[in-house]
């Protein structure tokens, strides 16, 4: 081939670009920031690999995360070195694994034709094991289960591997044997999970140095995309395979490793020089995305933290626009300001598409969806929209039941959720006599109780749960709707399901649930707040200049926008109050790593919002903002700020979180204790009342202050029997409940 440096892709590059291409002997460790032409420099130095001759296609191996990124690299490879492209070994970590396995499959007990089982099929197989071996499974779910023998892989252990007194609390000490059982049964069925692919390709390099060699002959180079993002299975799967050579190139961003939370190292990329000892390590820093401001804002925020390679991010761009930072009173209001802005920037010449609003919890959508759909703004959720996640569909449907028993959708959606023995026989007799009747399922369940058509214990679970519908809907005249639905919830079981689930997933099915309390806060009771999710579920959000993007920050990685929207930047909510719990200062650098990545999303315009209060669980709380505010330089930011709300603009520099790095946790008490420049702050420390207590045994008189959890802080002006006329500091003047505000002490 022709000099691949007389090829237009290598003289488009910037020198820095280039000298990661040049490099092609021995490791190297290309540091590339956010932004800065990565897959670019990936594909180049592979084709550069060809053209150089010192290798063929296929003695390369390349890896990524994903298929898409797989597929991008291999049209790009084509479009530089043509059909050889093909021959390259190139696509994820998993896929390449499973060819290697199926290449030595009898060496662990398989047939080379053996099939990867799906999630599903996992969490059905440890059920049976699990009964078998007498487990609860309502207390330890499979699917618990599977999630930790899914952490036990990642991190590259075998049953023989672990000891009993790791894990004794999880199915009373008996989950080893279960996973030993499981991979038993596996090999049975001549079948693989996803986690096994690369847990054998270990066992076989591992046990057969004669086999690994064959593959230190066939695999001469390696390239490694997003190696920040690699966890330990993956990590010594590399190592294993690269240790002849030591001709590896991995791309990654020590800054943008965002996934600890599912087993994701960023030592991995930390160590690099320590298990190379001739590594080379070239920083691309040229950012081509972000205007100059917004890479000063994330080159501020990222310098804080300690573990990390270092560098600066830089753009031969203009500085651009200031950030807006924008103080909100509560998340209503920051759902308006947002809508306000979008539709501004809208008139300016911006589409919908080109912004995005990036949370940190995905319960935060909610106030955003809800406000797009009252003022016409397209937009789209990336992941499930807030009313249309499994859970709180499901959720909606016991309450609808409780409104309306003859709801015969949304009882046949629940009726046997959590798992109560009423299958498909079950539904589909009571479906029959219902529709023979006239009558509706609710009425066909009755029925069919007076009979002896059901078996025992079908028929006593059946009857429980009529029972409990037809108490449901006598409380729902007696208590408030929140308080009903936290009792249906709980009663149900619902509640303890997704507790049981012990994952990721189930903590963060509970939060929203959560957040569902505190939508229907706002509703004087549960008739209207139906209505209302009606309404916003039949929302048309269609338009010609594309949507609005809403989703979380962790989703987000890799996109690109021309707007981004921060909301929520509060101390508890962003950084994560758990992830600091959990894992002192790695979790907060993991959090700070979060914020850079949501900076750097934005090209031309970024908006940080921060809020006075969050109701959180029930409770209205005053918020401190974010400390990644006070990391942000003031000369750069377009402040906002209100006087009365959540901190002065001198002063949210000065707050002391007293976090180091002897002492990484702290609860949630000291940080709102630390007051400095905080105005108002002991006002919402008191106005922390559960939103369904009652205070029917007050009397109100004109001139009071009072706390409402959904208009803030008030004075009374008249009262009018258990009706007030308040003027609320910041939603004017409204005619309220008495029940539904808080004393507020002088």
């Amino acid at each position: 081939m022709n000099n691949f440096y007389n090829h237009q892709a290598f003289i488009d590059l910037n020198p820095s670009q280039k000298e990661a291409v040049k490099n092609l002997e021995g490791p190297l460790l290309v540091l590339s920031g956010a932004g800065t032409g990565k897959t670019r420099v990936l594909t180049a130095r592979l084709a550069n690999l060809i053209y150089s001759n010192k290798t063929k296609p296929w003695n390369i191996l390349a890896v990524t995360f994903t298929n898409k990124a797989a597929k991008e690299m291999r049209i790009r490879l084509e479009g530089l070195i043509g059909p050889s492209a093909n021959s390259v070994w190139l696509g994820t970590f998993h896929s390449i694994a499973a060819r290697i396995l199926r290449e030595n499959a009898e060496i662990v007990g398989l047939s080379s034709n053996y099939t990867i089982i799906t999630p599903d099929d996992q969490v059905r197989l440890l059920k049976q094991i699990m009964l078998d071996d007498k487990i609860d499974i309502k207390k330890f779910t499979p699917k618990a289960m599977s999630n930790l023998i899914g952490k036990w892989k990642d991190k590259g252990y075998k049953p023989e591997d672990l000891k009993i007194s790791n894990i004794d609390y999880f199915a009373n000490g008996k989950a080893i044997n279960v996973y030993k059982t499981y991979q038993m049964r596996l090999i049975t069925l001549n079948s693989a999970d996803f986690g096994d692919l690369l847990l054998h390709n270990l066992t076989i390099f591992s046990k057969h140095p004669d086999i690994l060699n064959q593959y230190h002959s066939k695999i001469l180079y390696f390239l490694v995309d997003e190696y920040q993002d690699t966890n330990t299975i993956q990590y010594l799967w590399l190592k294993l395979l690269a240790d002849k050579t030591k001709n590896i190139c991995c791309v990654g961003d020590d800054d943008q490793s965002i996934y600890g939370w599912r087993g994701a190292q960023v030592g991995n990329i930390l160590r690099f020089e320590k298990d190379y000892s001739l590594a080379k390590v070239i920083k691309l820093e040229e950012n081509y995305r972000s205007t100059g401001r917004i890479l000063e804002a994330a080159n501020s925020v990222i310098l804080n933290n300690k573990e990390r390679l270092g560098k600066n991010l830089k753009t031969s761009s203009k500085d651009g626009d200031k950030i807006d930072l924008i103080s909100v009173w509560d998340g209503m209001e920051e759902a308006k300001k947002t809508s306000l802005e979008i539709e501004n920037l809208y008139s300016a010449g911006f589409r919908h598409d080109q912004m995005a609003v990036l949370v940190r919890a995905g319960h935060q959508t909610r106030y955003f969806e809800e406000r797009f759909v009252d003022i016409g703004i397209p937009y789209k959720v990336i992941g499930a929209k807030f009313y249309e996640r499994m859970e709180i569909r499901d959720a909606l449907a016991y309450l609808r039941v409780v409104q309306q028993p003859n709801d015969d959708l949304a009882l046949e959606r629940i009726i046997n959720i959590p798992k109560r023995g009423l299958g498909i026989n079950t539904t589909s007799m009571i479906h029959s006599y219902a529709k023979k009747n006239n009558i509706s399922f609710f009425s066909a369940s009755q029925e069919l109780l007076m009979t002896d058509e059901l078996r025992p214990n079908v028929k006593r679970s059946l009857l429980n749960l009529i029972n409990q519908f037809l108490y449901w809907n006598n409380q729902n005249k007696d208590i408030s709707h929140t308080d009903l639905a936290l009792k249906v919830l709980e009663e149900s079981g619902y509640i303890a399901h997704w507790q049981n689930e012990k994952s990721l997933d189930g903590e963060g099915r509970l939060e929203n649930l959560k957040e569902l309390i505190n939508a229907m806060s706002g509703f004087e009771n549960l008739s209207g707040f139906l209505e209302h999710i009606s309404l916003v579920m039949d929302g048309d959000n269609t338009a010609d200049a594309g949507e609005v993007s809403l989703m979380t920050l962790h989703a987000a990685k890799g996109l690109e926008f021309d707007v981004v929207f921060l909301p929520g930047w509060e101390e508890g909510l962003f950084p994560s109050q758990r992830s600091i719990d959990e894992l002192g200062l790695a979790g907060l650098e993991e959090e700070r790593r979060l914020a850079y990545v949501g900076i750097t999303r934005a090209k031309q315009r970024l908006f940080i919002t921060f809020a006075a209060n969050r109701q959180i669980h029930g409770l209205w709380q005053g918020s401190i903002p974010s400390r990644f505010i006070s990391e942000l330089p003031r000369h750069i930011l377009n402040e906002n700020i209100e006087g009365n709300i959540g901190a002065d603009a001198s002063s949210y520099n000065q707050i002391d979180f007293g976090l180091s790095t002897k002492n990484a946790s702290y609860g949630p008490g000291f940080l709102r204790a630390k007051q400095n420049g905080i105005k108002g702050i002991n006002a919402y420390k008191k106005a922390q009342i559960d939103t369904n207590v009652l205070n029917s045994n007050i009397e109100f008189d004109n001139g009071q202050r009072v706390f409402h959890q959904k208009f803030g802080m008030g004075l009374i002006i008249s009262s009018d029997g258990d009706k007030l006329n308040i003027n609320f500091d910041k939603a004017g003047e409204k005619k309220v409940v008495s029940s539904f505000v808080k004393l507020i002490d002088k």
